[in-house]
């Protein structure tokens, strides 16, 4: 199918943007096409990219806010994880995708259970993701096994849509949850399957102070150490990194997703060190964490965190100015992923939204980049395109009203089981 994107704004004028096989193909010209979208008074920016995430978590929202991390988890969180049924995560990612959707992601790579039913919601709403079986055995050989064999399935069943838009990736969940030698075995798959490593590092003290205890390491210099880090690997939240650690994410090509929004709201205490990061060339990306932790899946709220969080935890206004925020939302992250997304430039993905210039909070346009990451949430997206494919035009997305609707009362009977 060809899309013909119309009168749209890019680079400060009004252009044609021809979309065929899921690519932008040119740029410039008016062509005829399939589908055409009227988009004057709108401009067409590149898709944002969700560097970390627990789609289903949209289901915990606002429960158990306002506590400390180890009651929120201890108390509200596992507690409910272990009553989740496959249905459950099924609706719990069909309300993530419109949300995000809603908000202008068009790709995310998550981390949680079940996830050939998140596989199942993400090919029905039409978004590019890659999702990794979450994998947590407590140091327990038994319960490894298990675990590897459901990652396995559902890594399997992924693969079995044969969706260029849904690429299985391994989620061994940290350091303080997966035994070394798991850890050891998820390089060997990701080695002889090729897929992304995802997993969480040094978001709290507690877990830097645990491995020196208990590894006489850092955690990125356990992880290097066991030969886990490499240019596959995408690590959430890094807030406590120090210098030696930062060198070592440099030198494996390790990538970074800051999550500000949730490391505020959960008081990690630290700001992942971004200007040292940046300084020695590591590749970022912000992530939104689950909703249980944010409270949405909004990325251009967590631009704006992240900037102000930033130049708060540096005592320093220059740091993450506004353009490198925008770019860790959309380039940074694809190139994280390692897909040809981020940019609107002819040959790459035709992942993009076009944004309604006719709003107060963007008004007066001084400055537009400044205007997306300080002034604007993700309402102010009209349309979404993904994989050639129209999710969202006029802020409508199909099937919208049952998404609600049975999301809202898979929470309400989660809740009440017992």
């Amino acid at each position: 199918m060809s899309i013909l994107v119309k009168d749209v704004e890019l680079d400060g004028g009004p252009t044609q943007i021809y979309i065929e096989g899921g690519r932008i193909v040119e740029i410039g010209k008016r062509r005829e096409a399939d589908t055409v979208l009227e988009a004057k008074g709108k401009v067409v920016l590149p898709g944002l990219v969700n560097l970390h995430t627990h789609a289903s978590m949209t289901l915990f929202r606002g429960l158990g806010d306002d506590v400390p991390l180890q009651t929120w988890l201890e108390t509200k969180i596992w507690p409910y994880e272990a009553k989740l049924t496959p249905e459950d995560i099924y609706w719990g990612a069909k309300l993530a995708c419109l949300e995000m959707i809603k908000t202008g992601t068009t790709t995310f790579l998550d981390m949680y259970f079940h996830m050939d039913m998140v596989a199942k919601a993400v090919r029905e709403m039409g978004l590019r993701a890659f999702l990794s079986e979450g994998f947590i055995d407590l140091g327990f050989p038994s319960r490894a096994q298990e675990q590897f064999r459901a990652v396995d399935e559902s890594n399997r069943k992924i693969e079995a849509l044969k969706s260029p838009r849904i690429t299985p990736a391994l989620g061994p969940h940290a350091i303080y949850t997966v035994s070394e030698d798991s850890l050891r075995r998820f390089r060997e798959l990701a080695d002889t399957k090729g897929y992304l490593i995802h997993t969480h590092l040094s978001e709290t003290k507690r877990e830097v102070d645990d491995c020196m205890a208990q590894h006489g390491l850092r955690p990125a210099q356990y992880l290097d150490k066991l030969g886990i880090l490499a240019k596959d690997v995408i690590v959430a939240h890094g807030c406590w990194i120090d210098p030696s650690e930062i060198e070592i994410l440099a030198h494996t090509g390790t990538k970074v997703a800051h999550c500000p929004t949730s490391n505020l709201k959960l008081a990690t205490g630290q700001a992942m060190p971004y200007a040292a990061l940046k300084e020695a060339g590591v590749v970022m990306g912000l992530g939104t964490d689950g909703a249980a932790s944010n409270n949405n899946l909004d990325l251009f709220e967590v631009m704006k965190f992240a900037a102000l969080f930033q130049k708060f935890a540096h005592r320093d206004p220059t740091v993450l100015p506004a353009h490198e925020a925008w770019q860790l939302a959309t380039l940074g992250g694809a190139q994280a992923l390692g897909i040809d997304a981020g940019l609107i430039q002819e040959g790459r993905l035709a992942d993009l939204i076009l944004v309604d210039l006719r709003r107060a909070e963007l008004t007066p346009r001084h400055d537009d980049v400044s205007n997306w990451v300080y002034s604007a949430h993700g309402n102010i997206v009209d349309s979404v395109i993904c994989d050639g494919q129209v999710l969202m035009k006029g802020r409508r997305v199909k099937g919208e009203a049952e998404i609600l609707e049975k999301a809202a009362q898979m929470a309400r009977g989660l809740v009440s089981r017992e």
